[in-house]
């Protein structure tokens, strides 16, 4: 039969497995064993497997000390070969043990003086080799002598070789070796046969011919099996994940005829194997599990990974990930300080954790903490991060963290965790932690701060609040001689003073009747970089003569009231004083708004939502269906984002704005009715863009990258 051009791609693959190389040929048909040199050995054919009580020699014996297996081929013809496993023993004199009545066993006798070995006599011993494999066994029993000059008691005298046990295909024998009678435990090896997937196997099993191959093939994100099945008779396809402790069926079917399977994207991961086999009782299985090195498998892997964490009262902290597959990675605490993004790991003695997943495992800690995360790092790379809830310890502290070690004659020494590093107090060096390391010392005296680890070292968590109280104090009182000393330079200028106080009066003409009007504004949380674009937004709003609401700057009311609740309060005081609703528009916005509009027109029911923009959508679409909108609302976009021509054709009925282009009339919008003049707007809308530009070339760049 010709082999198939991808029987090289799989041996490329399997060639990790010792048996893709060359098996030996045996050309006998029947059984043997064979010495080194210097022994002889007779077999005798197959024997009951019976093992007998232990007994204590009397006299030097002969033992195996150590059982090695190997898979060669066992053929009548070039093409006609069984697979069959081949035992070498290794035979070593020892001398005889006694049996101890205390102990109530076999132990060594330094002191048991034996008589000396006759030069004319030779060794003997009969060893008995066992091979079990799935629904079969057999026991072979060889003769071994050794000549009396070989006899030195501690000495390796040779080997035995055993040629050959016939075993399945794919299989997994185990083989046992043993003295009769026994003199000692018996030695065991298990080993794995080949399946038909390799080279081999397939030129030579006649076996493996019936069976069906099968390829793969990848197109971008499209994946297929394609299976080369014959017209003739069915097969079974079976798709898995060997999972560490089970498998899960993703897919088993039966099969006739030439097959094209195209396997979902979700499914694809490390540990995906398949198998086949014709469709008759005991029939050969064509294993695979061609995954393991896919680079996509393994970002589908990680992307389908979860980390759980469950808290247990104020000291206990489980973890478990949840994978389809085992995990090569390691579970590592960190420290993520107040108002930072990055978390720092926490340094030794605290353990690295193995990640076993889908099993629930513990951390030692003495005191959970708000600001004690738990990552999840494999092949040098940070893969997921997971915090304690806040609804359980509470939002994080505003603390350092401190480590404690014991050196020579229990001397002790601290350091505090920043971003560069571990520093050692009381330090010289320019950081936080160096300039109130004085006091962090003596509150960990007093008894301050709360202890989080205690074994070859110890952690500390010390607060930092009364410092940052201390510190804002001290920043008022410079603020506070700052403007006296401007003031007082304004009063003996008085033409600077009268400048001064023309401004005020400008201002007041042109924009302070709007300083109490109020703008809501309204967006889809599409990913990060359009959230700190939305942020410079409102802050740049806020700059303006407007009170501006937007649900970055109310987390904390939006978690006690949630989103809905909060719209609702924040949309009718907006209302109430004569305010706007801005809804700004982005390819997230339109397709939430696209899910909410039926074909008939009419919005569906409020669904429970952490999204702000999502959850407003119940009471802003029947504004706009009912024609309600009309002065109440402003909708915009950033043109270099979304087209104006994106926005649904309902939300036309108000003013569209594209920014940055028509900024001054997006100003007047929100400001509402009154005199002012086009050059101060126009200036302040010139400004509003300045502001912004920067977050949106971020946003822009941002978008495309993820894009690619």
């Amino acid at each position: 039969m010709p082999v198939p051009w991808l029987l090289l791609f799989f041996s490329l693959i399997l060639g990790s497995r010792p048996w893709v190389f060359s098996l030996e040929k045996l050309a006998e048909s029947h059984d043997d064993a064979r010495c080194s040199q210097g022994l002889s050995c007779h077999l005798w054919d197959d024997v009951l497997c019976l093992l007998e009580r232990i007994e204590p020699p009397q006299d030097l014996v002969l033992v195996p000390t150590k059982l090695q297996t190997e898979v060669v081929l066992r053929c009548r013809e070039e093409s006609n070969c069984v697979p069959c496993v081949r035992v070498t023993l290794h035979l070593t004199v020892q001398e005889p043990r006694k049996e101890d009545p205390e102990e109530d066993g076999l132990q060594e006798d330094a002191e048991l003086t034996f008589r000396p070995w006759p030069r004319n006599e030779s060794l003997q011993a009969e060893i008995i080799l066992s091979f079990q494999a799935y629904l079969s066994d057999r026991c072979v029993l060889v003769k071994v002598e050794v000549p009396a000059a070989m006899v030195q008691p501690g000495q390796n005298v040779g080997s035995l070789v055993f040629d050959c046990f016939k075993a399945p295909v794919g299989g997994e024998v185990r083989i046992w070796s043993y003295t009769q009678p026994p003199y000692q435990e018996e030695l065991n090896h298990t080993q794995q046969l080949p399946d038909c997937i390799g080279p081999e196997l397939q030129d030579s099993v006649r076996s493996c011919w019936v069976l069906p191959w099968f390829n793969i093939s990848a197109e971008g994100d499209a994946i297929q099996l394609v299976l080369d099945v014959s017209t003739e008779q069915n097969y079974i396809l079976f798709l898995y994940w060997n999972q560490t402790r089970n498998f899960s069926t993703r897919f088993h079917e039966v099969l006739t005829g030439p097959q094209n399977i195209t396997l979902n994207q979700t499914d694809l991961v490390p540990c995906l194997c398949i198998q086949m086999w014709p469709n008759v009782q005991d029939a050969i299985r064509n294993s695979h599990c061609p995954f393991w090195e896919d680079s996509r498998a393994h970002r589908n892997l990680w992307s389908q990974s979860k980390l759980k964490l469950r808290v247990w009262g104020t000291t206990g902290l489980s973890w478990m990930v949840e994978a389809p597959c085992p995990l090569s990675a390691e579970i590592v605490l960190c420290w993520k300080p107040m108002g930072s993004e990055s978390c720092h790991p926490l340094p030794l003695p605290l353990p690295r954790e193995n990640v076993t997943v889908n099993k629930s495992q513990d951390f030692p800690l003495l005191t959970l903490h708000p600001n004690v995360c738990v990552q999840v790092w494999s092949r040098e790379k940070l893969r997921i991060q997971e915090c304690p809830p806040e609804d359980i310890l509470g939002p994080q502290r505003d603390d350092m963290l401190l480590l404690e070690t014991w050196g020579p004659q229990e001397s002790h020494s601290f350091c505090a965790m920043e971003t560069n590093g571990c520093t050692t107090l009381p330090s010289m060096a320019h950081t936080r932690a160096a300039f109130l390391g004085k006091q962090l010392l003596q509150d960990l005296q007093s008894g301050q701060c709360v202890q989080l680890w205690n074994d070859t070292g110890i952690l500390w968590a010390c607060s930092l609040q009364k410092y940052t109280h201390e510190r804002w104090v001290l920043l008022w009182l410079a603020f506070l001689v700052l403007a006296a000393c401007i003031l007082l330079l304004l009063l003996l200028n008085r033409g600077g003073m009268k400048g001064w106080l023309q401004f005020l009066k400008e201002d007041y003409r042109y924009g302070g009747a709007a300083h109490a009007r109020r703008a809501l504004l309204l967006y889809s949380p599409d990913h990060a970089s359009f959230e700190r674009l939305v942020g410079t937004l409102a802050t740049a709003l806020w700059q303006l003569p407007l009170s501006v609401a937007v649900d970055l700057w109310h987390r904390r009311e939006l978690s006690a009231l949630g989103p809905l609740a909060w719209f609702h309060a924040q949309r009718r005081q907006a209302l109430q004083e004569g305010g706007v609703v801005i809804l700004l528009f982005s390819p997230g916005a339109v397709a939430l708004c696209q899910e909410w509009l039926q074909e008939v027109g009419a919005p569906q029911g409020p669904a429970p939502t952490a999204d702000t923009f999502a959850a407003s959508l119940s009471c802003v679409l029947p504004d706009f269906l009912e024609g309600r909108a009309a002065g109440c609302y402003v909708v915009a976009c950033f043109e270099e984002l979304l087209p104006p021509q994106g926005i649904p054709d309902l939300f036309h009925a108000v003013p569209v704005f594209s920014l940055p282009s028509q900024m001054p009339a997006f100003l007047r919008a929100l400001l509402g009715p009154g005199k002012r003049r086009q050059d101060t707007l126009k200036a302040h809308a010139t400004r509003v863009g300045q502001y912004l530009q920067p977050a949106l070339e971020e946003c822009l760049q941002l978008g495309s990258s993820s894009a690619l």
